[in-house]
């Protein structure tokens, strides 16, 4: 369980926001980005529930909070990542509990087999309707060749080997935002940062510098997946 737990990062963050809104809505974009910083960041699912929690207590406590219902994770943030600290520090000296858990059977070698080849036919489905950017579609063709070669290892004897798939599957989502940023176009990108700007705008004096970077990547990566039509292909997006 615990290492479904760990995979599932982002479905149980969610449902956990949606429960303690009273409503099942949309998460945006931008809650999207905010969750992928924390994961990219290693803060455990416990940390992130327990900052929501207070979070939520301080905006009830406050004027809007008797007017409206929180709408964002983003407001979040701060509440979370001081979580996240309180707990590295109860930790210390301790075995780190953020860590990758062992390989398990998490996931079956069918449901593996599924997952990818999902992800495999919308590449597929995405790289075909790409035209006039040859580059763009032989780095997408070459990454969705590698994804079968991923594939492959499910043959293996014996339980796969989670840690190792989602390094591998890492890497590719890695390149497929390489370069989706160096050859979406300048309108595309125009549209993206004026969302992402519009979206933020109401959260940019509640971060960090350095929080605001990471979810503005985080925010922009999403939309430029989401214009070619294009899957995350890491574990923590199975469903």
């Amino acid at each position: 369980m615990e290492t479904w737990n760990y995979f599932n990062y982002f479905t149980e963050i969610e449902e956990y926001f949606w429960r303690k809104r009273g409503a099942h809505l949309l998460v945006s974009p931008l809650d999207w980005a905010v969750m992928e910083t924390w994961q990219k960041a290693g803060v455990s699912i416990e940390a992130v529930l327990k900052g929501i929690d207070r979070a939520f207590e301080s905006y009830q406590r406050s004027r809007r909070g008797a007017r409206k219902t929180l709408k964002s994770l983003a407001y979040c943030t701060d509440a979370v990542l001081e979580a996240a600290e309180e707990e590295v520090e109860a930790t210390t000296g301790k075995a780190p509990k953020n860590g990758r858990p062992p390989a398990s059977d998490a996931f079956s070698a069918e449901e593996l087999r599924a997952y990818l080849r999902k992800n495999a036919a919308k590449m597929e489905a995405a790289i075909a309707k790409i035209g006039g950017q040859p580059e763009l579609s032989a780095v997408l063709t070459g990454i969705r060749e590698s994804l079968q070669g991923v594939l492959g290892l499910l043959d293996a004897p014996g339980s796969p080997d989670l840690e190792d798939l989602e390094r591998r599957l890492t890497v590719l989502d890695d390149k497929a935002h390489a370069a989706l940023a160096t050859h979406a176009s300048e309108a595309v990108m125009l549209r993206s940062r004026r969302d992402m700007d519009a979206q933020l705008a109401a959260y940019r004096r509640k971060m960090k510098p350095a929080q605001l970077a990471m979810v503005e990547k985080q925010f922009l990566q999403k939309r430029l997946l989401e214009h070619f039509a294009l899957p995350r292909l890491s574990l923590f997006y199975f469903s």
